[in-house]
């Protein structure tokens, strides 16, 4: 130790001496002033991609254009391994010693769940973009949760019913063995039923680990089904979707229903491989005038200078209308009680440059418009990650369950 910061030591433990309580009392004063946001998803495994990190450095673009608004915000992350029992020990940690507030991103629907009945224990706030089960607005809402981004009845409404408006009357599932997948298998079964079709079988796959899905592919070519759905998401869609490829299964007029695909999924296999996939998403970068100038301000922060994915823009969109909420609310009250700040955001506009203007249902669904792209081929492409040409565009009043159908406790008959 130089004889500089020896000096500042003692003189620092002198003040403490002198002054007692004084820096205890500021430091209360400080955290009772602060509101902490908690980023917890996967950042290291199959959802990385699409949320890890870049999740991170929305939310920290969101704090930032937010601004100075009397009080302090603090961002936090934590990996929660797409385990369901690390995500609840570290939200609950979160709340009972370091005085988070909200926990945004939440990717794996199963994590989600488990994170959606600890927040209402501890009237904290969850804004949900990572995980799709559509349960968050259904049996299993709470008041202190909103799902922001996407779900598994939206996805089915939009890519399962073009897919059998398409002609493909018969599907066979690839699903992921989790709450996620589960979900997404139900809503699309049940839109490919009322539209004449039929579900001729399914296989569940070990999440997460599964890295080889040519059994599984095998036995849904052998079903004879015209579309392959592919009820799971990240590295596992990718990964079918290659080994479909090097089986030569969609060249014998096989389709593959992607039915949760990220613009990341779509760069990691490349255009050739991914062109003519058709996929659903309720953020672009390059939609619009205000998706490209809030891609310009985040992607030089983004991993490998890539624009933000769906569940990314969502964490900043979630953070940023929060942040508006404490502030009409103030932030000693916003901390007290996250059912309340809730009930606060859902009664406000939500307005931002990656979603436009939205809004709030009362069992927690944030309501956007939902647009179903395909991947252009590589021809098509003029530059990195010009890959959809939008086909159809759902208005935000019909592209997510009717709230009177979710049989959520929160809506009333």
């Amino acid at each position: 130790m130089t004889e500089t910061s020896r000096r500042g030591v003692l003189a620092g433990a002198a003040a403490a001496a002198t002054w007692g309580a004084l820096p205890i009392a500021r430091a209360r004063a400080q955290a009772a002033n602060t509101i902490k946001i908690g980023v917890l998803g996967d950042a290291s495994g199959t959802y990385r991609d699409l949320g890890g990190p870049g999740s991170t450095i929305c939310v920290r673009q969101a704090v930032q254009e937010f601004g100075a608004q009397g009080f302090n915000v603090e961002v936090v992350e934590a990996d929660h391994q797409n385990k369901p029992d690390v995500g609840s020990t570290i939200a609950r940690q979160w709340f009972d010693r370091d005085g988070v507030d909200m926990i945004t991103d939440a990717t794996t629907s199963s994590v989600a769940l488990a994170l959606n009945q600890l927040v209402k224990e501890k009237n904290k706030v969850m804004l949900n973009s990572g995980a799709a089960t559509s349960d968050l607005t259904g049996a299993a809402c709470t008041a202190n949760t909103i799902h922001w981004t996407y779900d598994t009845w939206m996805l089915a409404h939009s890519t399962g019913a073009a897919m059998v408006r398409a002609g493909g009357d018969t599907w066979y599932f690839i699903t992921a063995d989790y709450a996620f997948g589960h979900a997404l298998e139900r809503d699309t079964s049940e839109f490919v039923r009322a539209a004449g079709g039929r579900v001729l079988g399914n296989v569940r796959t070990p999440f997460p680990g599964t890295t080889d899905f040519s059994s599984f592919l095998l036995q849904a070519q052998t079903s004879r089904a015209k579309v392959i759905g592919l009820a799971n998401a990240g590295a596992d869609t990718t990964n079918c979707i290659k080994q479909a490829a090097e089986f030569g299964i969609t060249s014998r007029g096989v389709k593959l229903a992607g039915l949760l695909v990220f613009i990341t999924d779509v760069h990691a296999l490349g255009l050739q491989t991914a062109k003519g996939l058709v996929m659903t998403e309720t953020f672009y970068w390059d939609l619009n005038d205000k998706t490209r100038a809030f891609t310009g301000r985040v992607r030089p922060r983004m991993p490998a200078n890539a624009p933000p994915s769906m569940v990314q823009a969502g964490c900043y969109s979630a953070s940023l209308h929060y942040l508006k909420a404490v502030k009409e609310m103030g932030a000693a009250a916003a901390k007290a009680d996250g059912a309340a700040t809730v009930a606060r955001m859902k009664a406000m506009p939500v307005v931002d440059d990656a979603f436009g203007d939205t809004s709030i249902r009362a069992d927690g669904r944030r309501i956007t418009p939902a647009y179903l792209f395909e991947v252009k081929a590589p021809a098509e492409s003029r530059a990195p990650y010009d890959y959809y040409k939008l086909l159809q565009t759902t208005p935000a009043d019909e592209a997510f369950r009717p709230m009177a159908a979710g049989g959520c406790p929160l809506v009333r008959s």
